[in-house]
């Protein structure tokens, strides 16, 4: 479910599930078929009683998207005061009408990596710019945080001639990349600089692990200020600028880059496969890929408490933050921006404006003491169930 395809095909609202074995063998052409993205079930040729239970289930499902909606225009408040900031995730310019329908606050993670994929040329600095500066005129005055390019691991471009790894998610990807090939680099900061004119633009580096690399990343950004200011071309000179915390050493060291960058924001869908050796896009060790493992809990606070110290902000904008569940976790864990698809933004809304945070607080330092991913998932539910049992199979 964290696979970068079946994270396109929820921020497309596309229903999809994944992992089930010997599908496309049972199902034939013309068949009908019952797809229960929410529950996990595909039902293959179903009786009558099983498609008047799904249209049960699905006029209850529309009126609860009905319910949702009303609070589009509602700050993400918990009860005794705390605000949340509930931002997106997106990949596609197309898809700004869904974070605006969906009471987004701003987009917390602006993926740039279909720029450069299924193509034969590399875009250059005045195609970014237009894209870049369209979706910061669309957003404005809401931010977007733009990560700069994340090529490697499962999504790979033709044009840049990226040789075959063993370990791609390990190897040269990422800011790893982007470092060693500072001119295609360098191309994209500028386009992102120049856009920031336009409206209210962050940029952050994906997949740093150490200080060396965000330093010699800043010093990039900064060569390519200094050349659009002897160019005389405008941009916004106090844009923040962000780390992704998505391996383990980054995390482990968020003092020492603390006090490098403008906030964090936790990319917690490679943070867990890093931290717990388990391929996301593996489905026979799927279950191995947990969210709420004791591990990520604390390398979560510690960088929460690591960025507060030293007065940044800190976001998540991995898959986990979708989970309602997960959510009130996140807010015990006093994370400041949660950036998901925008699908689900209500629900998470929903769940927090429900909240108490000094709750949450209570909730979250209680899981922190248990040893297993189970604990904390059952500890969650019930806070969920108690709170709104509506959402649990929403």
């Amino acid at each position: 479910p964290t696979s970068h395809t079946a994270i396109l095909g929820r921020s497309m609202e596309i229903p999809a599930i994944v992992g089930v074995a010997g599908a496309t063998q049972s199902v034939k052409a013309g068949m009908q078929v019952i797809v229960d993205g929410t529950h996990g079930f595909v039902v293959v040729d179903p009786d009558s009683a099983s498609i008047e239970e799904y249209t049960r289930e699905e006029k209850r499902f529309s009126a609860f998207l009905t319910e949702l909606d009303k609070l589009k225009n509602l700050p993400a408040e918990t009860l005794d005061g705390r605000k949340i900031t509930l931002a997106s995730n997106v990949e596609f310019h197309d898809e700004i009408p869904s974070v605006i329908s969906h009471g987004s606050d701003g987009i917390g993670l602006y993926r740039t990596e279909y720029f450069y994929m299924n193509r034969s040329d590399l875009p250059g600095e005045e195609e970014q710019f237009q894209a870049y500066r369209q979706v910061a005129e669309k957003m404005h005055p809401s931010s977007v945080i733009i990560r700069t390019l994340d090529l490697g691991g499962d999504k790979f471009v033709s044009a840049l001639d990226v040789p075959h790894e063993m370990n791609p998610f390990l190897g040269w990807r990422a800011i790893r990349f982007c470092l060693t090939r500072i001119d295609v680099f360098k191309v994209q900061l500028r386009a992102i600089l120049r856009a920031s004119a336009f409206g209210n633009l962050k940029i952050m580096y994906p997949m740093i692990s150490n200080v060396q690399e965000l330093r010699k990343a800043n010093e990039i950004l900064e060569e390519c200020r200094e050349e659009l200011r002897r160019e005389g071309v405008a941009f916004d000179g106090a844009m923040e600028v962000g780390a992704m915390i998505e391996i383990p050493s980054a995390a482990l060291t968020s003092d020492i880059l603390a006090p490098e960058v403008d906030f964090f924001s936790i990319g917690t869908n490679d943070l867990i496969q890093y931290c717990l050796a388990v391929d996301r896009v593996n489905e026979k060790i799927a279950y191995l890929y947990e969210p709420t493992h004791p591990a990520i809990l604390r390398l979560i606070r510690q960088t929460v408490e690591s960025g507060h110290r030293h007065g940044k902000w800190v976001g998540i904008c991995g898959e986990m933050s979708a989970d309602p569940a997960i959510a009130i976790l996140l807010v015990g864990l006093e994370i400041d921006e949660i950036s998901t698809s925008p699908v689900v933004l209500p629900k998470v809304k929903k769940t927090i404006r429900q909240l108490k945070f000094e709750d949450a607080r209570r909730l979250a330092e209680q899981a922190l003491t248990f040893s297993t991913g189970e604990q904390v998932s059952a500890l969650i539910t019930e806070k969920l169930r108690e709170i709104d049992g509506d959402l649990l199979d929403a």
